[in-house]
């Protein structure tokens, strides 16, 4: 069953990165492009991108996680810079949200995990 985010969100969703490098697959009209994943969320993300995808298009983003692979429909933003774009998810179904946010709250705990370790005083 389809996973429409939701249009007005009172709290922003909590954005992470990942430890290890994410690459992406940006299918679009054209072809696909690839890419790198920056920072994600429930609602959407940010790519490192050799060339920006024109602002507006719709596209599939597709990448794969330690909880599995997500597969989404996506609409490209405007362009941040030259090599980053934001996007944000239009569909995603049940499966693949529930994988992404297994992964968001799994980065969230290691991100907290190196900060503590990071400032312990030994």
């Amino acid at each position: 069953m389809p996973h429409f985010p939701p249009q007005r969100v009172l709290n922003r969703a909590p954005r992470v990165w990942f430890a290890e490098p994410t690459p992406v697959v940006v299918r679009t009209s054209d072809g696909c492009r690839k890419a790198k994943l920056q920072l994600i969320s429930i609602t959407g993300g940010l790519l490192y991108v050799p060339q920006p995808v024109e602002w507006g298009s719709q596209v599939k983003v597709m990448f794969l996680t330690h909880t599995g692979s997500v597969l989404g429909a996506a609409e490209m933003l405007r362009p941040a810079s030259w090599s980053l774009q934001a996007f944000k998810f239009v569909k995603l179904y049940d499966d693949d949200a529930s994988r992404l946010q297994a992964a968001i709250q799994s980065a969230q705990q290691q991100n907290r995990i190196y900060q503590m370790e990071r400032f312990r005083a030994w």
